[in-house]
């Protein structure tokens, strides 16, 4: 039975532009025109998870601009549920990523209608009918902190993608006692520590490394030719959370190859890879005790 997955979070429009090379203080860099293409870390997860076969329902908010249209239609061409989307007024959240020819990048954020997002009684009900919550801090922390204490009284397992970490450490501290799984890169590492019952820790192109239930396992990442590293943490989370309730020996090599894979495709909010292509890279990819 498919994993019922709610991600209450961000979906932007991301602006890309390829560069010669990231720029430093003081630089100026040639680079490419511009492309368009959807993101936004919840909205990211919440695609990478539809793709890999969980049942996905998305919270949370856009403007009434035409990016709001296009990132609604986005969601729902890839079999995300949009009931719990909300348009309020003003632009839709938006970002500026430029990405260096290792595929390496860096991303800027305009919150827009993500820093306005609030709960109302339809989204409350997404949320308490999911196996797995699946949330991000592109959006308020009070609203994460009242979606979590939901899913908790229904008995879904909290996960949470502690990025970006700049949050109010009072907030931060009162989400991170009400989540079950943390997702975190290395540097984000050091904001959760052992307060969490499962921490997955994504490692790049190492793989990814999970402690919980007195166990710890790590898993190597295909080697791949990247393009494009922008949203592949996302892809990370979003197969997870897809295939948690298979047990981490089950979720965590597929979370581990689907965020190698979506480094192929160049942009944020198409480079989840579909099932087939997970499973197919699957092999030969072994959890390490």
């Amino acid at each position: 039975m498919a994993t019922r997955v709610c991600v209450v979070g961000s979906v932007n429009s991301d602006c890309v532009f390829a560069v010669t090379a990231l720029p430093r203080p003081g630089d100026t860099v040639a680079a490419s025109p511009p492309s368009t293409h959807p993101g936004g870390k919840g909205a990211n997860q919440a695609v990478a998870a539809a793709r890999a076969a969980a049942l996905v329902e998305f919270v949370g908010a856009v403007g009434d601009d035409n990016a709001g249209s296009r990132l609604r239609r986005h969601l729902q061409d890839n079999g995300v549920g949009t009931d719990g989307l909300s348009t309020v007024a003003g632009p839709s959240g938006s970002a500026v990523i430029t990405v260096d020819p290792a595929g390496e990048n860096t991303v800027m954020v305009v919150p827009g209608a993500n820093a306005h997002l609030s709960l109302d009684s339809v989204q409350r009900a997404l949320i308490s009918g999911c196996d797995v919550l699946l949330m991000q801090l592109e959006i308020p922390v009070p609203v994460a902190l009242e979606a979590a204490t939901l899913a908790r009284s229904t008995g879904a397992t909290v996960m949470l993608n502690v990025s970006p970490p700049a949050a109010d450490p009072a907030e931060l501290a009162g989400l991170i006692d009400l989540t079950d799984v943390a997702v975190v890169n290395e540097s984000e590492a050091a904001h959760v520590g052992h307060q969490v019952p499962h921490l997955v820790v994504t490692l790049g192109s190492r793989g990814a490394h999970y402690r919980g239930d007195g166990v710890t396992r790590r898993v190597p990442a295909p080697a791949v030719a990247a393009i494009d590293t922008t949203g592949a943490g996302d892809v990370f989370a979003g197969v997870l959370a897809a295939g948690w309730a298979g047990g981490i020996d089950h979720a965590l090599p597929r979370a581990t190859v689907a965020g190698s894979l979506a480094t192929l495709v160049a942009g944020a909010g198409n480079c989840a890879p579909r099932i087939a292509a997970i499973d197919a890279a699957l092999a030969g990819v072994t959890p390490e005790l």
